[in-house]
């Protein structure tokens, strides 16, 4: 379980452009993992949604 901070409203990263994340690369090691992380960071912040940028990830 690998939690991530959560970034808040006016975090300087939340205003630049996301990356996306090509068909060829959805079902990578990379992606798979980062997903996870994205789930556990969510549920113990007891969230409803995250964004990969809100963990610092700039991927779409």
């Amino acid at each position: 379980m690998a939690v991530r901070k959560i970034l808040r409203i006016g975090h300087p990263l939340l205003r630049q452009k996301s990356e996306k994340v090509p068909v060829t690369e959805i079902r990578s090691s990379e992606i798979k993992k980062l997903l996870k992380d994205m789930f556990d960071s969510m549920e113990a912040a007891d969230g409803v949604g995250l964004a990969a940028p809100q963990i610092g990830v700039l991927k779409r």
